[in-house]
């Protein structure tokens, strides 16, 4: 079951689409997913973002995307990643109210993850996915420590960001290393990977709650 609706953001209206899996379990994990720069036609249609939400609803969880303030019906301006973080803040309020019960989950695709990588403490994510963090653009020294577990996609082709810039900052997380799925060759958006990514990630976190994976819920394309 899919749903778009706006709720009450910082500066407005804020755009959401919720995608529920079939038959979802009680208390299955909630997904937000952040999408890239609004300036650059970023918004929650990006094939990334729409894998990535795919992939949740396969792992039996709620995915949640929005659009930052500025893009398709969400009221405000491009806030060059200051409001933008109270975007997120906004969406997570509503799904604590609307699944007060649910694990968080928390992704996002270039600039949604850097979104996602500042936010993920303040909002109480209990696991993290980046794919492509844009650290050449926005830098990692205001990251703060991640302690949940999270996973990491890059892609060593990217032609926006410096792909091996983030494999040497993952190297450098010796407290809670994430797991790294590093595709050769691939490039920023990952044409022509996306089944890859989606895989990945399905093997990746395959450790949802017995019942989830009692009821068969964690599954792959034949």
């Amino acid at each position: 079951m899919s749903q778009k609706l706006l709720i009450e953001g910082a500066v407005g209206q804020l755009e959401l689409l919720i995608e529920e899996p079939d038959n979802p379990a009680p208390q299955a994990p909630v997904a937000v997913l952040c999408h890239p720069h609004p300036l650059h036609g970023g918004s929650l249609t990006n094939k990334v973002v729409h894998i990535l939400a795919a992939t949740m609803n396969r792992l039996g969880a709620t995915a949640v995307r929005f659009n930052f303030r500025g893009v398709g019906r969400s009221e405000g301006e491009f806030d060059n990643m200051v409001g933008e973080l109270e975007d997120l803040r906004a969406a997570v309020e509503w799904v604590r109210q609307h699944y007060p019960d649910a694990p968080l989950w928390l992704g996002g695709f270039s600039f949604g993850a850097q979104v996602a990588l500042k936010m993920h403490a303040r909002v109480g994510a209990e696991r993290l996915l980046v794919a492509a963090p844009p650290l050449s653009l926005y830098g990692s020294d205001d990251l703060p420590a991640i302690a949940i577990p999270w996973l990491v996609i890059q892609g060593s082709e990217d032609e926006v960001i410096d792909a091996h810039q983030v494999r040497d900052w993952v190297a450098r997380q010796t407290a809670n290393p994430p797991q790294l799925i590093w595709l050769e060759g691939a490039g920023h958006f990952f044409h022509g990977r996306l089944n890859e990514v989606r895989e990945a990630v399905i093997e990746a976190w395959p450790k949802l709650s017995p019942a989830l994976r009692a009821q068969g819920r964690v599954t792959r394309d034949e």
